[in-house]
């Protein structure tokens, strides 16, 4: 049976309340904050936070850092270590200014949950985006099968992720509605769609092989005139189970809902590269593939900027940091031509 403390139940409810409306942060943040809090409960076996000493803060440091993760059995990344440190930080930052708890927490009792400079720097250090080659993808998306509704909606699904280098949440999400084949493009509105940040922006159809919009325009064509398909129906929607003849699951159709999230998405494009015995590469993988490809085909500024903005990235140095990195051996390079290049005054 899970162990609680009544009194510590009561003051985590009003500080979840405080980031969820106070700091607008999501249901997903306000359930990782609440997860991190719980963590550092166990270990001090549920005692009230008014109990709180900075030894307490010590010792979760240690249990963190020898704890596996309960899926794989490896020690927990430092990433995960670090962002579990500053949620509970800021947990106990702000208890230090509630009724009850000020007289007996400090400010600066919270910063013992802070990480070692040395794994604060390993945990936030960029790292090598890995991601699908514009020729990989193609081989990848001409070897997906064509034949069943659900695999005409999983080719289609590959087409438009290679079209608009949509995140798998927002893609799972999409209704019809938000599709407009006049204009070849789709509006990521985030008051239905799952953006990230809820932010609303319009995606125009990237400039990629043909064979990837006609896959994509079969599909809306075959919902709307064969299956009668509305606007508020699933874009990419979600199948229909049943019984067959011998007692197993089988797909009975199509149903006009979305998915709740983006995994299904994600196992859609590592399928179809894991089939074509390459490596597998989520949805998020291909944003890099776009992004290097866009800074091949544009030929000015202004139009890498558009570019930027089609993947949903409001400042240009979204674009170029997170997904255009480059390393000392190509420094070096890149460098090196515009010196050999250069010419005497």
């Amino acid at each position: 049976m899970r162990k609680f403390n009544e009194e510590n139940e009561r003051i985590k409810r009003k500080y979840l309340r405080y980031i969820k409306e106070a700091k607008r942060q999501d249901v997903k943040s306000v359930d990782k904050a609440a997860a991190a809090i719980f963590r550092f409960e166990e270990t001090t076996k549920f005692k009230s936070f008014k109990l709180f000493h900075i030894d307490q803060a010590i010792t979760f440091k240690r249990k963190l850092e020898a704890a596996k993760n309960a899926r794989t059995g490896k020690p927990l990344s430092k990433s995960t270590i670090d962002g579990t440190l500053r949620l509970v930080k800021a947990f106990v930052h702000w208890l230090a200014g509630q009724q009850g708890y000020k007289s007996r927490i400090s400010y600066s009792d919270a910063e013992y949950f802070n990480n070692s400079a040395k794994d604060a720097r390993i945990a936030h250090a960029q790292r090598e985006v890995r991601y699908p080659t514009m020729a990989q993808a193609f081989h990848a998306f001409s070897q997906m099968p064509n034949e069943t509704e659900i695999e005409r909606r999983n080719k289609a699904v590959f087409a438009f992720v290679m079209m608009t280098a949509a995140r798998d949440g927002a893609i799972a999400s999409l209704t019809l509605k938000r599709h407009c084949s006049k204009y070849n493009n789709v509006s990521q509105d985030a008051r239905d769609v799952n953006t990230k940040g809820a932010k609303t922006f319009t995606t125009w159809f990237m400039p990629v092989d043909t064979a990837y919009h006609q896959c994509f325009e079969d599909w809306v064509g075959y919902l709307r005139v064969t299956k009668l398909f509305g606007n508020d129906d699933a874009l990419f929607p979600k199948p229909i189970l049943g019984l067959g003849e011998t007692g197993g699951v089988v797909v009975a159709g199509l149903s006009r809902d979305p998915y709740a999230n983006g995994h299904k998405i994600c196992e859609i494009t590592k399928q179809a590269f894991s089939n074509a015995g390459l490596p597998v590469f989520t949805p998020h993988g291909f944003r890099k593939t776009l992004a290097m490809y866009g800074d091949e085909i544009c030929t000015t500024r202004e139009a890498f900027k558009a570019w930027s903005l089609n993947i949903g990235h409001t400042n240009l140095v979204t674009t170029v940091q997170s997904y255009m990195p480059v390393s000392t051996q190509r420094q070096k390079e890149l460098i090196k031509g515009m010196v050999d290049g250069a010419k005497s005054p």
